[in-house]
């Protein structure tokens, strides 16, 4: 049964916040700026090995670089399209909906902790490759130990953020779901290339997020989602410009 990974994600995460929530009551002030730090420097580390996986390669006993470029196009490119459909604050809004949804006016760490959390589990290298695995051959494997790992972030960072972290548990499931859906119609049609190329832009992404959570937010990551887009249309267009044979 495919999307079986989504639905074991999106209830370990809506779990790690009911801990993450329980902690939170006895929390001290300066418990919690350690634990913002902690949250931020891991993800800063997550997200530039996840980046350097993809851009290192080792050839005759040499370190190289590949998708340099490729990473430049589609942060600048994704981020202009970003800014055209402004989905920080689309992000955002939907946060302060779900803030009234819940009662929770009085949070003022609402907002970032949904948005926060919500790109750190859902654009991740785990979350894709995972996704697309479940929707090509039922394997949710990936996903599942993504979702552990996911249940201790939701943990730290309602114990930091609150209640909006839990409604994270909202984009992940339709992210994932979403990619896994993907993965079952589109079939081989995803190829080995684009993955590899989604997963290190994805990780490149967490690193801002990262940035954001230990320094304040310096970086519209919202606003930089569609960077994702840019390697789809690139692998397209390798694939269209090779069957034209120009």
């Amino acid at each position: 049964m495919f999307g079986l990974g989504t639905i074991i994600n999106t209830v370990l995460v809506i779990l790690g916040g009911i801990i993450g929530l329980f902690f939170k009551k006895g929390i001290k002030d300066r418990y919690e700026k350690t634990l913002m730090a902690a949250c931020g420097v891991s993800t800063i580390f997550i997200g530039v090995t996840g980046t350097l996986q993809g851009m290192l390669t080792v050839a005759d006993g040499k370190i190289q670089t590949q998708g340099t470029m490729l990473l430049i196009f589609s942060f600048v490119l994704g981020g202009l399209i970003g800014e055209f459909i402004n989905i920080e604050k689309r992000m955002d809004n939907l946060g302060e909906k779900l803030k009234k949804l819940f009662h929770a006016e009085k949070d003022n760490k609402f907002v970032d902790g949904f948005v926060n959390t919500s790109l750190i589990i859902c654009v991740g290298a785990m979350a894709i490759v995972g996704s697309i695995q479940d929707g090509l051959t039922g394997d949710y494997s990936m996903l599942t130990a993504k979702a552990v790992l996911d249940l201790v972030i939701v943990v730290i960072m309602t114990s930091t953020y609150g209640l909006g972290a839990i409604c994270s548990a909202i984009p992940i499931f339709v992210y994932q779901g979403g990619i896994t859906l993907l993965g079952h119609f589109a079939g081989n049609i995803i190829s080995d290339e684009l993955i590899g190329y989604l997963s290190y832009i994805g990780s490149a992404l967490i690193f801002c997020v990262g940035i954001n959570i230990t320094f304040g937010k310096k970086i519209k990551v919202g606003n930089l989602l569609p960077a994702l887009i840019i390697p789809v249309v690139y692998v397209f267009g390798k694939y269209v410009l090779e069957i034209t044979h120009f």
